[in-house]
């Protein structure tokens, strides 16, 4: 039975604006770590490449068990005094935030290859695998407590958005500028010391302000009352149910695809740029370019173009224009970085629709689900989603690193060769150039929900919870 408490305030810009920052908090340790950890592993500490992809992998499999025993203790447990979703921000903030800093820790440059494999695997799981996995699971399945209704539900999604922008924009644009510098021959190097351990220190303190501010300004209001006679459902019919849902099946793929290939850009971006076209700060420009594009572009319309043309049908249709234009980019082979760099972000705009839109289509699955069952399970729903992310996350790490084995990428060289430095150019284009037509195609065919038919679910849930 669904409770609306009526003293609660109603929905709004404060809803809005406390979840930005949610995503804002979460980001300032995911995209460092998906934009700048294989950079510090392969530059600072001096690891190989593909020793760090395979520990990418490695994670996921972690995370196929925590992310999802992460969903059924939100959906099981007790609702405390400040939502069932919320309390988690309060408790998990901090240790979230230690965890991404002990991952920078630039003094283990010096120590032996084994103690720093076993450092790189024990930080990175306790802070991917562990604690970000407590906090982004709660904080995900959020969004459909805060509201029912469609309309707010794709404007939550699109403050989402822009908290991950404006996070991008922070850490993409000031990042580089920090940790680059040139050498004596003019050429981009990695800054040694403890520039990485000071910059992740400054952005772990921010991650806890902005979850303190989303703790603050948000409110639940969609109470489900977990019926204690019940039968418990238990996980093996949990996940068959979930697995038979042809809704979440599509969106799993898109989003492994969507990750990978987002990921990718991100994480080849630092070879890419001073490597190919021998300028670091492109990485700045990129950043700000994109995520101008999106802030200005994309998300003052997403609410308007979703209400009107449904979510599936205008994210697939983006996120297909941005696979054609970087195809483009990889037969064209361009030398200048302003071209290159105008292009992609035109080709940036679709994706960045789609990650606009993204979080009321998981809410959109999670109704779709309990229309079919019964059964309300935010938490599992949204958690086997997010495991589905680390999957693309670590495809794209994976894939970053094997390939920069494969072309003979060698990080202790200053100057890279000329066959090397055209193997990143078609890592950084072709990759994800697919992966955006895979994504696209699991939209339009796989993923079922249309506007008409995401409509008739929440007009059905509303008969359920007023009967």
């Amino acid at each position: 039975m669904d409770k609306n408490k009526n003293t609660e305030r109603a929905f709004g810009l404060r809803d809005k604006i406390g979840y930005m920052f949610g995503d804002f908090g979460n980001d300032f340790t995911f995209i460092f770590a998906s934009s700048f950890l294989m950079v510090f592993y392969t530059k600072v500490l001096g690891i190989n490449g593909g020793a760090v992809g395979t520990l990418f992998l490695v994670a996921r499999f972690v995370d196929a068990f925590t992310d999802v025993t992460m969903g059924r203790i939100v959906d099981s447990v007790k609702e405390a005094k400040d939502g069932r979703f919320r309390c988690w921000l309060r408790r998990m903030a901090g240790p979230v935030a230690l965890a991404s800093f002990l991952m920078y820790q630039s003094a283990m440059a010096g120590a032996p290859m084994g103690i720093k494999m076993v450092y790189m695997y024990v930080t990175y799981l306790l802070w991917g695998s562990i604690f970000y996995t407590s906090i982004n699971i709660p904080y995900g399945s959020m969004a459909s407590a805060i509201t029912s209704d469609p309309d707010e539900r794709t404007a939550l999604s699109t403050f989402r958005n822009i908290g991950a922008t404006l996070a991008s924009l922070v850490i993409g644009v000031a990042t580089p500028l920090l940790i680059y510098t040139t050498d004596a021959e003019g050429n981009q190097i990695v800054r040694g010391g403890s520039t990485f351990t000071v910059i992740a220190g400054v952005f772990a303190i921010c991650a806890v302000l902005c979850y303190f501010i989303c703790y603050k300004m948000t409110t639940e209001r969609v109470h489900i009352e977990h019926d204690k006679d019940k039968k418990q459902i238990t996980l093996i019919e949990t996940f068959a149910a979930i697995f038979k849902s042809r809704a979440l099946l599509g969106i799993i793929g898109a989003a492994i695809f969507l990750m990978l290939s987002q990921l990718l850009i991100s994480s080849m971006n630092n070879f890419l740029y001073p490597e190919y076209f021998k300028n670091a700060a492109g990485i700045s420009s990129f950043t700000m370019l994109s995520t101008g594009g999106v802030l200005l572009i994309i998300s003052p319309l997403s609410v308007k173009i979703s209400s009107r043309f449904g979510k599936k049908e205008s994210a697939a249709t983006g996120v297909l224009a941005s696979g054609i234009i970087f195809l483009a980019l990889y037969f064209l082979r361009i030398k200048n970085m302003w071209i290159f760099l105008l292009i992609t972000c035109i080709g940036y705009l679709g994706l960045g629709y789609f990650n606009t839109v993204i979080w009321a289509n998981i809410t959109d699955v999670i109704d779709d689900q309990e229309v079919k069952t019964g059964v309300r399970e935010d938490g599992t729903v949204y958690a086997v989603y997010s495991f589905a992310r680390k999957v693309g996350q670590a495809l794209a790490g994976g894939i970053g690193g094997w390939a920069l084995d494969f072309i003979g990428y060698e990080s202790a060289a200053k100057v890279q060769t000329e066959a090397v430095i055209n193997g990143i150019y078609t890592t950084s284009t072709l990759v994800p150039a697919i992966g955006f037509l895979i994504v696209a195609f699991f939209l339009w065919v796989v993923y079922p929900l249309n506007k008409s038919k995401v409509e008739l679910n929440v007009q059905e849930l509303k008969k359920r919870r007023n009967s």
